[in-house]
């Protein structure tokens, strides 16, 4: 299992901007809960996400996904982002998420 982390700020996606590892994204709706997996091709400072070679975790919920190669993802969908545990160096995370708090209060 990966790191597991929800979505807010600007310190996330100049973090994300900079990660080439395929992640999973939970898209949480009403009555449907999808997990698109894929590279990430790019990220805004509204954390819109916009995924290449994607795969979905559930194609026989989702048969028509499976012609789907490229994806956008509006931010305000995503719940959670799951990125590979060893590829993350959280402790640099965690320091740019506090320096970021520290500026707010500010």
């Amino acid at each position: 299992m990966g790191l597991v982390m929800p979505l807010s700020g600007c310190t996330f996606s100049g973090f994300f901007k900079s990660f080439t590892s395929p992640i999973h994204v939970l898209i949480p709706y009403s009555e449907v809960t999808s997990v698109i997996c894929g590279t990430l091709h790019s990220v805004d400072q509204y954390l819109n996400i916009k995924l290449t070679d994607i795969s979905v975790t559930d194609p026989e919920k989702y048969p028509h996904m499976l012609s789907v190669k490229n994806c956008f993802i509006r931010g305000s969908v995503v719940r959670y982002v799951q990125l590979p545990a060893d590829e993350v160096d959280t402790q640099l995370l965690q320091d740019a998420a506090r320096k970021e708090a520290l500026q707010q209060k500010q």
